[in-house]
């Protein structure tokens, strides 16, 4: 699409800040109540294997409703879904911090899920369709890129301090002054645009097919750590999917396009989508255990260990993301963040046992914020560089569910790699520190491999093309910098 957007440069940026302003809530959310678990526990009085639905269920309602919601967007208007996810996202939150049964706090957190599902999945397609000119979007890109990869340290922050000073029921009731504006100016500033109609695309069998196998996916892999893999729901669950395509290429009319994914672009990227939230959201997690078990950090100082990080980012995301973008193409800049992504990784593997922060720690989060940085608006943009308008909705939806599939496979991969190899070397007679500091370095060397792996792909497949893609009358294309 290479004629601008209708609304003015000044209309566009209070837009902009709405979306972000919603993806940091739901993006803070998944972070946050990691470290409210314990105090939730007490308050609530859950179970030590019912406390894992605090996030579970939050998660079962997200990935689950991703490319449904996305669909949704391109079908009754990107707007329309998204102040509706507003709407339930802000509406759980209050119940989840009204809950004094553990039932009602998971209630509340799948409804959370369900409303960041329908916000989240159409936040990417509005942006490219607000900014189509391609430095222009790679800046809008790089303030999205930095809330998503940002919100999750400061989540880990903010859930310490937040606990610590007010109360586990702060860190849900602090959505509601924010999903109010979030809701409000999104009602003053966000255009409206028509879909589709329901009648383009409403396969009600494709939908629930897409969303049971999806949500049967992801609660596979949330019980493994616990349970270990159960092969016939995995089977399941891929079985359902299987079917779910299977209509889609028989369906009169489709709930997905099937341009979508014969494009290597779109389906490339995606995979290093995947791969890198794997790698990202997996070293996140055991690197919180990792100061806390091995170096001996309380939860706010753990919190605030993360602290580099989204510095980082945000500068490099913000600040030089763009300019690259513009000068080196998404292809060079993505090759570039993802090494450093990768080197970040290696290096904390080497952290020693005694290790200190400044020396052995903090420069690895440092390099990786870089990493980061460059990576995700880049690999976004890509992900997004061939989709038509009509279809931007669901391309959106199919790339947050590759951030939040990434991310549950990754965590669930590298938190049984560590447990498992410390549990060896357990047996073995080592002292508990050296086992599971071992156990933590094996687990992020294997997420560099996974970002190694995203190099690589992104060497081979997203290479730069000779011509841009053609747009015609009936199907003009959202275009970016290659």
């Amino acid at each position: 699409m290479s004629s601008t957007h209708p609304s003015t440069r000044a209309s566009r940026r209070p837009a902009l800040a709405v979306l972000c302003l919603m993806q940091l809530m739901i993006v803070l959310d998944g972070t946050i109540v990691t470290v409210a678990l314990p105090a939730i526990q007490d308050a609530v009085g859950f179970t030590q294997s019912g406390l894992s639905w605090v996030v579970n269920s939050y998660l079962l309602a997200f990935a689950g409703l991703l490319l449904l919601s996305g669909r949704l967007g391109d079908l009754l208007g990107a707007r329309t879904i998204f102040l509706a996810g507003v709407s339930v996202f802000t509406a759980a939150s209050l119940l989840c911090g009204l809950a004094s049964s553990p039932e009602l706090l998971i209630a509340g957190r799948f409804l959370q899920g369900a409303g960041a599902a329908l916000a989240s999945a159409v936040v990417v397609g509005m942006i490219v369709v607000l900014f189509p000119e391609p430095g222009e979007q790679a800046r809008a890109m790089g303030l999205y890129s930095f809330v998503s990869a940002g919100g999750g340290a400061v989540g880990l922050i903010a859930g310490g301090v937040v606990t610590e000073l007010y109360g586990w029921k702060w860190i849900f009731l602090a959505n509601l002054p924010l999903g109010v504006l979030a809701l409000a100016s999104g009602l003053r500033h966000l255009s409206r645009q028509p879909g589709l109609g329901l009648r383009a695309g409403a396969d009600v069998a494709g939908a629930v097919l897409v969303t049971a196998g999806l949500s049967l996916g992801v609660f596979t892999i949330a019980r493994i750590a616990e349970h270990g893999l159960n092969p016939w729901y995995a089977l399941l669950a891929v079985l359902l999917l299987v079917l779910f395509a299977v209509r889609q290429a028989t369906a009169a009319r489709p709930l997905m396009s099937p341009a979508v994914f014969r494009d290597r672009q779109t389906v490339g990227a995606n995979v290093v989508v995947m791969l890198v939230f794997a790698a990202g959201f997996g070293f996140q997690f055991l690197n919180a255990l990792y100061l806390q078990r091995v170096l001996g950090f309380d939860s706010m100082r753990t919190g605030l260990a993360f602290l580099p990080a989204p510095l980082v980012i945000g500068a490099m995301s913000l600040l030089l993301s763009a300019r690259l973008t513009a000068r080196f193409g998404t292809r060079r800049v993505l090759l570039t963040g993802l090494a450093a992504l990768g080197g970040g990784l290696l290096l904390l593997s080497t952290a020693p046992v005694g290790g200190d922060y400044w020396l052995h720690v903090a420069p690895a989060l440092v390099i990786q914020g870089m990493g980061m940085g460059l990576t995700i608006p880049a690999v976004i943009m890509r992900a997004m560089s061939n989709v038509a308008p009509a279809d931007a909705g669901l391309a959106s939806g199919v790339n947050s569910t590759a951030q939040q599939a990434g991310a549950a496979v990754g965590l669930a991969a590298l938190a049984t790699i560590a447990t498992r190899h410390s549990d060896g070397l357990l047996g073995e007679g080592k002292p508990l520190v050296e086992a599971l500091r071992d156990g933590y370095s094996l687990a992020f060397t294997a997420a560099a491999g996974l970002v190694f792996l995203a190099w690589s792909i992104t060497y081979i497949v997203l290479g730069d093309r000779n011509a841009p893609p053609v747009a015609t009358p009936e199907r003009p294309l959202v275009t970016v910098a290659h």
